[in-house]
């Protein structure tokens, strides 16, 4: 872990490159903290399991009662086939002819579920992680992250710590290295290069996730805070929750975000605050990869791309 020494920052962005739900930026303070250097690999996860029987939410059958709160009502109830056990792998188009015939707002072109995946076999029956044991984990709900914080004494942190953390002292600039593309060289983050989501010319030399600490770290000596995967905050996403906390006009400290999830996109999912970007962002499609990008996931989904890191207070044993 690494020091992180806390203090003020503007949180968000009101940049012309920045989303609405990043906006309105606004003074906060956070306390300082330790910070895994890296996101949890596969190696220290396996450890994890072989100490508790820690069983992930993907290698559980889905739970239907569960599935069907996020789904629209009168969804009728999937065969207990396609409620076993897996998890949502990403898989490149392989049909279109040209690039321009897959739409990228039909994001089913690309996320399949594959039964069978999980943290231990990240593309689904077949496949491994003996030669990833360097590598993020994924596949990882957020309850699975909470689980192994807590067993190694730490914590997941908060959008707020994990933003500023991610800027590593940098101030206003667009990425955690500074302003220069993420696409020009040298390699800066594990990103999609080429055209997504077809393919990916891999210039930075992977095309899923990458051996963590494989770029330049940040500021306060922290890898992979820009692509790669992303990572789990404790924080519940809610749309507006910028500017519930900029309405307030006092100076938040160690803020927690809100005490409810909002997403009026997804109103009947509960989804946690994710920061980082991944390796399948592209500027085409998402530049997910700047600190304060921050996106929604339902808490219960296990993805290909989503992984986590944890923190430690100072005053913790």
């Amino acid at each position: 872990m690494v020091f992180v020494p806390g203090g003020e920052f503007e949180f968000g962005s009101d940049a012309p490159w920045a989303w609405q739900h990043e906006r309105p930026a606004h003074r906060v303070r956070v306390s300082g903290f330790f910070m895994d250097a890296h996101e949890v690999t596969n190696a220290q996860f396996a450890r994890f399991v072989a100490e508790t029987g820690h069983v992930t939410v993907a290698e559980r059958p889905v739970d239907w009662e569960e599935l069907r709160r996020v789904l629209p009502p009168g969804t009728p109830r999937p065969s207990d086939a396609e409620l076993a056990p897996g998890a949502l792998v990403f898989v490149a188009p392989t049909t279109a002819a040209v690039p321009r015939d897959v739409s990228l707002a039909d994001v089913g072109q690309w996320w399949n579920w594959v039964p069978g995946a999980c943290w231990r076999q990240p593309e689904g029956p077949g496949s491994g992680i003996d030669a990833r044991g360097d590598h993020p984990v994924v596949h990882v709900a957020h309850a699975d992250a909470l689980a192994f914080a807590a067993w190694a004494g730490k914590r997941l942190p908060t959008e707020a710590e994990w933003e500023f953390a991610a800027r590593g002292g940098l101030v206003g600039a667009r990425f955690v290295w500074g302003d220069e593309d993420v696409l020009a060289p040298p390699p800066r983050a594990n990103v999609w290069q080429g055209v997504f989501p077809t393919r990916n010319s891999a210039e930075d030399g992977h095309v899923g996730t990458a051996p963590v600490g494989s770029f330049a770290p940040n500021g306060y000596g922290l890898f992979d805070m820009a692509g790669n995967v992303w990572e789990w905050t404790s924080d519940w996403y809610a749309a507006d929750a910028h500017a519930q906390a900029a309405a307030r006009r006092d100076l938040p400290v160690d803020p927690r975000g809100p005490a409810q999830p909002w997403n009026p996109n997804a109103p009947h999912e509960r989804q946690r605050v994710t920061k980082g970007g991944s390796f399948l962002c592209h500027p085409s499609y998402c530049d997910n990869y700047r600190p304060s990008s921050r996106m929604g996931t339902e808490e219960s989904t296990a993805l290909a791309h989503t992984g986590f890191r944890c923190v430690r207070d100072l005053d913790a044993d």
